[in-house]
């Protein structure tokens, strides 16, 4: 069966830009065939060998920066310094990973057991398909194909169905560096994502929703899934904190249009200074112009989801920065800074991931009442804490329940820190030398001497 291409639209104005392949059965076999066939050269050469090549494809997205940077805008519509950093940051990734895998290390060996002589072996997993949201693109893709491909596996990317631009780019790149079909794409909707997971590949790295993680877990059976299934970040102000912290909690949330699965959500302020805050909160987010300082929304569904969750708010204190659009967008996906604030406990713009450039305020009597408030969604992926207070910062960044935990700053990451979540955020690592682990498996050998 052969599907009808997917049209792409411009989330700047609303409008189509083009289309792209939609991927159904005989693709994805014929894509998992060919990746199968890859695998033993790809996983015969030794780090080395792998680390070379991972690092001219590294070469490879620098050189052609600006054309990665056209075509990560036209499906994103971000504004490009965000997309030159994330490139940069792409890039990094790549040459990260090339070397991080020539320095692993393995459990203990050696003579454990009388007369005999043990060693543990890495080895790759095999085929891996990634299926990677639109969010970030190229940056996602490569936190997961850098560390699979580094391990010795062979990869299969999905992209989201609304920017599958830069990554057919990328796989141009890595059929020249890499070898043919070591990292491919299969473009497509949904349906083309369920049907990679269920084909016969040997593992699932998935980013996206709660529900569709659910599902791919549900899918994959016994083989080995790594799931990040986004956030819902809780971030506690306490009285003292620092004059720059709603100035960086409206960067931070506008980053990307605030869609990022990291992003600060949920502000929990004490008592004393919970007015105090949604003022200066206020305030920042009106500095931040959608057009000027960041992007849209990327699509039309997340642009109504969006939409519903703020109707349905049931905020009392609404404060919405105008928009710096240009001539042309006025069809657009844009979204002004806003801050929601007074609203009920089982408000959606709380319990649900918003996924959209807005900030939540809330009250707590105490520090302790704070951090019930923080742990009062399923998700826990990222939070942070806001206070000249040493002793406080600390003791709150161990207690609060999440993967990753900034003190007086937000969404500060680099390759060589891991990031993952839990419940609801779901599990594995990305980033920093533990995620080759993700895509590799021990093998103990032992011999028996004399």
């Amino acid at each position: 069966m052969t599907a009808a291409p997917i049209q792409l639209v411009d989330p700047r104005t609303g409008h189509v830009r083009g289309e792209s392949p939609n991927g159904r059965e005989h693709d994805i076999a014929r894509a998992v065939d060919a990746a199968r066939k890859a695998t033993g050269g790809w996983a015969a050469y030794t780090p080395r060998e792998r680390a070379y090549r991972l690092d001219r494809l590294a070469d490879l997205i620098e050189e052609h920066a600006e054309q990665y940077t056209a075509r990560e805008q036209a499906g994103t519509g971000k504004p490009r310094a965000e997309v030159m950093q994330e490139i940069g940051e792409a890039a990094d990734l790549f040459r990260f990973y090339a070397w991080a895998a020539r320095t692993a290390t393995a459990p203990a060996a050696g003579g454990l057991k009388a007369g005999h002589e043990s060693w543990v072996r890495w080895e790759p997993i095999g085929v891996v398909a990634a299926v990677v949201p639109w969010n970030y693109p190229l940056m996602m893709a490569a936190w997961r194909c850098a560390p699979a491909l580094a391990a010795g596996n062979t990869v299969l990317v999905k992209p989201g169905e609304s920017t599958p631009d830069s990554l057919d780019l990328l796989a141009s790149h890595a059929a020249d560096t890499l070898g043919p079909d070591v990292l491919a794409v299969v473009t497509g909707d949904r349906h083309t994502g369920r049907l990679l997971v269920d084909s016969d590949v040997d593992m699932i790295a998935f980013t996206g929703s709660n529900t569709a993680g659910a599902d791919v877990q549900a899918r994959a059976g016994i083989r080995r899934v790594s799931l990040e299934l986004g956030g819902n970040s809780p971030v506690i102000v306490l009285p003292d904190a620092p004059a720059h912290t709603y100035a960086d909690l409206a960067a931070a949330c506008t980053y990307n249009a605030g869609q990022s699965c990291a992003v600060p959500a949920r502000v929990i302020t004490l008592e004393e200074n919970y007015r105090d805050t949604v003022q200066a909160l206020g305030e920042a987010m009106a500095e931040r112009l959608a057009g000027r300082d960041f992007g849209p929304l990327n699509n039309a569904d997340q642009a109504a989801r969006y939409d519903r969750i703020v109707a349905a708010a049931g905020a009392d204190r609404d404060v919405t920065a105008p928009l710096a659009t240009g001539p042309g967008e006025e069809d657009g996906y844009w979204r002004g800074a806003r801050v929601l604030a007074d609203l009920p406990d089982d408000s959606p713009a709380l319990t649900e991931e918003v996924f959209g450039p807005l900030l939540t305020v809330q009250s707590a009597r105490d520090i302790e009442h704070a951090l019930d408030i923080a742990h009062s969604v399923p998700q826990a992926l990222a939070a942070s804490v806001w206070t000249q207070n040493l002793g406080h910062a600390l003791d709150l960044a161990g207690r609060l329940d999440a993967g990753e935990a900034w003190v007086n700053c937000h969404l500060v990451q680099t390759a060589e820190l891991p990031h993952g979540g839990r419940g609801a955020s779901g599990q594995g690592t990305d980033l920093s030398v533990l995620a080759l682990h993700e895509y590799q498996r021990p093998k103990t050998v032992t011999i028996r001497l004399g």
